[in-house]
């Protein structure tokens, strides 16, 4: 099983710094996302903001989430133990 997130930092350009319970940290990009489906709010930046840790990955207020598996994987990660994705 992949790490979880324990940390999550917003910001204005749609990504996400976050930790994982590894002390990895790594940058999610969640542009790609925005505009599709449920995630059409987070085109508000100010919506976007209000992301927190959720049961071990990130999640808004109306409920949008992302899997920390996916988080994991497809971040851009760094930290002592970094391994490649």
């Amino acid at each position: 099983m992949n790490p979880r997130v324990k940390a999550v930092v917003p910001s204005d350009d749609y990504k996400l710094q976050l930790t994982f319970t590894n002390d990895e940290t790594g940058t999610y990009d969640c542009s790609p996302l925005l505009g599709v489906g449920v995630f059409r709010e987070l085109c508000e930046v100010g919506y976007f903001r209000q992301v927190r840790v959720v049961g071990g990955t990130v999640g808004w207020p109306h409920e949008q989430d992302i899997c920390p598996d996916t988080l994991y994987e497809d971040s851009v990660r760094s930290g002592p133990d970094h391994h490649a994705p």
